[in-house]
């Protein structure tokens, strides 16, 4: 059974299900996460009680420190999948369950007050019915951290907006965490939401022979506290621990982040208004200055540079309308190009994410960059037009086409590429080959693809960001009907964000004639 498979299955299934408890999304999303917590925990218990009988350690002499030097949850017996899967006929399973919830927390101190406690609300039917159908789902690896993402996904898709501010889709975050390559030290996020990123940089030390425990630290914060909570659960089920802590970014700094972080990786809300900026006056973290448009866009752009230390590298998802914003907008792109810290920018299609289908770019700072041959240059690449089409509505990027795009980078960097993404099983398809690409494995320009701008040049397009503007298209090739309404769609939102600077202005002359006149 492919990953589709399951996830089409659990997403029908929990379809279904709502129709039977009367419970909103919102409500519902919580404890059926919390049931893939559990599955997922026990198959990593499981998985690490063989690894100890293969080191001489019998279960029955094997105590929750062992599990946890494999980077794993301490089960006891009543806490585990198969017992409540075997609760003989008319035990009260939502009991058993909260129970099993409780006895988790009681042994991992990390996940003390954060464990769903409400499946007393769902019937025994409904409970028994859904254990029944992760039940099968025992795939290896970490299958069921991919069935926890896509649920993250599916339910942030059932609630709207709302649900988008806690998921990033997967293959974005791969590919951040591929170009900024995070193996050790001090990570932050400060919008951290479910905590993927944290996730997607761990399974990248792994695959690179890492010990991810000892190696890396994860900071974050995040102001909805549920979504906390998620966040804390994703963790403890990948074997990983953190500080993520509930606050309100823009003027609360409780991991004291100024200069202190080897990487920062945020998919922040986009175009957000109504900040108010008095608070901020005077906060270090924006060095460049306040914008005065009601938009946060840049506020998070110098959170992320500035809890950089002096060597660090950030990634981060951006709204299309940042890279070519105007105004004190603009000054603040400014000094972040004459400060040699913007390091790549990578345009991304639409229908990218659940929610949402306005096309976004990724960003990329390094501040040990002005050391570099690199320091007065910045690789653009145009990746609207590399996807798999997941649904009518969905798209995604398969392993190889990550690797692909991070491996552009690393060779603009001088570094040797990588080669160690497997297929798309889910969705085949072509996938670019880089050897064809870059035949020497050595960087060039790539018309329609990639192109590597100097600070002139980019001073000479108004210190603009967006990857458009200099990587063109291949020579007799004309723009498809797909990249003009991206470009027709990033247009659009720039002049979203022009008529609220325009209204903004328009209130204040009101304003100040009124005084004047009065």
């Amino acid at each position: 059974m492919t990953i589709k498979d399951i996830e089409s299955r659990l997403w029908s299934a929990a379809d279904q299900l709502w129709a039977n408890t009367g419970l909103r999304p919102s409500q519902f999303s919580t404890p059926v996460l919390g049931l893939i917590f559990l599955r997922h925990a026990e198959q990593r218990f499981v998985d690490a009680q063989a690894e100890l009988q293969q080191e001489g350690v019998s279960p029955a002499n094997a105590d929750k420190y062992d599990y946890q030097e494999k980077g794993t949850l301490y089960l006891p017996d009543k806490a585990r999948f198969s017992h409540l899967l075997a609760l003989p006929e008319g035990e009260n399973v939502g009991r058993a369950v909260n129970d099993a919830m409780s006895a988790i927390e009681a042994e991992n101190e990390e996940l003390r007050g954060v464990l769903p406690r409400n499946y007393t609300l769902l019937s025994n039917p409904t409970l028994i019915e859904l254990l029944r159908l992760l039940a099968p789902l025992n795939q290896a690896g970490d299958a069921f951290g991919v069935i926890y993402e896509y649920f993250l996904g599916a339910f942030a898709l059932a609630e709207g907006q709302k649900g988008g501010v806690f998921f990033t889709p997967k293959s974005l975050v791969e590919l951040i965490v591929e170009i900024i390559e995070p193996y050790h030290g001090r990570i932050f996020d400060p919008a951290s939401g479910s905590a993927g990123m944290f996730v997607q940089s761990a399974a990248f030390g792994k695959r690179h022979q890492r010990n991810v425990a000892s190696e890396i630290s994860v900071f974050g914060t995040e102001k909805d506290a549920e979504t906390v909570k998620l966040a804390k659960m994703n963790l403890a089920v990948h074997g990983l621990s953190g500080d993520i802590r509930v606050a309100n970014t823009y003027y609360e700094n409780p991991h004291d982040a100024l200069g202190r972080f080897d990487f920062v990786m945020a998919n922040p809300p986009f175009n957000v208004s109504g900040v108010d900026k008095e608070r901020l006056k005077g906060d270090k973290r924006f060095p460049f200055g306040i914008p005065t448009t009601d938009n946060a866009n840049y506020l998070w752009i110098q959170l992320f540079y500035s809890a950089l230390n002096p060597i660090g590298r950030a990634g981060f998802v951006m709204a299309n309308s940042a890279s070519d914003a105007r105004g004190a907008e603009q000054e603040i792109r400014r000094k972040l190009l004459d400060d040699k810290a913007v390091d790549v920018m990578v345009a991304v299609g639409s229908n990218m994410f659940y929610t949402v289908t306005l096309p976004c770019t990724l960003w990329f700072l390094d501040k040990k960059k002005f050391q570099t041959a690199r320091a007065k240059q910045v690789l653009f690449i145009d990746a609207r037009h590399l996807y798999r089409q997941v649904n009518r509505a969905l798209r995604k990027w398969s392993p190889r086409q990550i690797e692909y795009l991070a491996n552009i980078a690393r060779l603009y960097r001088g570094e040797a590429p990588e080669f160690m993404a497997g297929p798309d099983e889910d969705y085949p398809g072509t996938d670019p080959d880089l050897r064809e690409t870059f035949p020497e494995l050595v960087y060039q320009d790539v018309p329609g693809l990639c192109k590597v701008a100097t600070l002139d040049e980019i001073a000479a397009q108004g210190w603009s960001l967006n990857p458009g503007r200099y990587v063109g298209v291949v020579a007799g090739e004309s723009v498809s009907d797909e990249d003009f309404k991206a470009q027709f769609e990033a247009w659009n939102e720039e002049l979203e964000a022009l008529n609220a600077q325009a209204l903004e202005l328009q209130t204040r002359i009101a304003e100040n004639a009124a005084f004047l006149l009065d």
